[in-house]
């Protein structure tokens, strides 16, 4: 009478695990950003409740982050930074995870999801979660004669996306929440910095993107909360993101302004949105959502 549900425990926990190494792609490749080679981490061997014997991840954390500015952590190695508070709200700064409580070993937090061959902080200024937002905004492509782009029996939706500097990718325009700031302020100002390098503009041209941004973005859908596969993640410090669409149905609200790539994009444009798109760290899984969302064509 056993075997059933002992056999459905086992099929339970095998998807589980591989459904963990599937959101743990991109943070396993081959080499870390700038840095070192990645220890190599099956697919098997991702979890930290798995057994890795001899499992030695490469010890990396950037020059600039090492530095100490003012956006990054002391090191919790030193017995003078102990008092940071992991999965709580630490002064101005969210130490919490979207995945739950996360382990923290020797004064090191873990990577929730599992093991990426990279200890340290790598490239991220937090130990632990580093919180980020993501403004996804849409529109229909429209075609000649006024109406809506059709394939498949769907409309067919645009998103404002970025070229990174960094890696050539293109994606969606979001960037790190600020110490103590609020998540809807950072969509909004991440988007002005990024697509429309609002930080540019004189004073009088700022304030007018800056009073339409606050109309447009009033509101929007949430469509994910939760951990980023991103290549920048390592075994203490990891990326987690809110994405949020706001979507243009007449497509004349965000027509009125011209899309200026900011300081950390090279490249600026609405996207077509389908499933060819080849797009940064989590940033497609994000887009397919919106798509269902609108019942749009991916």
């Amino acid at each position: 009478d056993l075997i059933y549900p002992l056999a459905f425990l086992w099929l339970f926990c095998m998807r589980r695990a591989m459904s963990r190494a599937l959101t743990h792609v991109k943070c396993r490749a081959n080499s870390y950003p700038g840095g070192p080679t990645r220890f190599s981490v099956p697919d098997d061997r991702v979890q930290w409740s798995v057994d890795f014997a001899g499992y030695k991840p490469a010890e990396y954390t950037a020059p600039p982050v090492a530095a100490g500015p003012v956006w990054a952590d002391p090191d919790v190695r030193k017995s003078s930074t102990s008092s940071l508070k992991f999965n709580d709200i630490d002064g101005k700064t969210n130490r919490r995870s979207f995945t739950g409580i996360y382990e923290v070993i020797d004064g090191m937090p873990r990577n929730p999801i599992g093991r990426t061959g990279i200890a340290e902080r790598g490239l991220l200024g937090k130990w632990g979660p580093n919180h980020a937002a993501d403004p996804i905004v849409t529109r229909w492509k429209g075609d000649c004669s006024g109406g809506i782009v059709q394939k498949e029996g769907r409309g067919v939706l645009e998103f404002v996306s970025i070229q990174r500097k960094d890696t050539g990718e293109w994606a969606i325009p979001g960037g790190m929440v600020d110490a103590g700031e609020n998540v809807s302020l950072t969509l909004k100002r991440e988007f002005g910095e990024e697509a429309l390098s609002a930080i540019e503009l004189p004073e009088s041209e700022k304030q007018l993107v800056e009073s339409k941004l606050n109309e447009l973005f009033n509101g929007g859908e949430k469509i994910y909360d939760g951990y980023v596969d991103d290549p920048r993640n390592t075994d203490n410090a990891w990326m987690e993101t809110v994405a949020v669409n706001f979507h243009d149905e007449t497509g004349e609200a965000f027509g009125q302004f011209n899309l200026k790539a900011g300081d950390d994009a090279k490249g600026v444009c609405w996207q077509e949105i389908s499933h060819e798109l080849k797009l940064y760290a989590s940033h497609l899984d994000f887009i397919e959502k919106v798509a269902k969302l609108r019942n749009a064509y991916f």
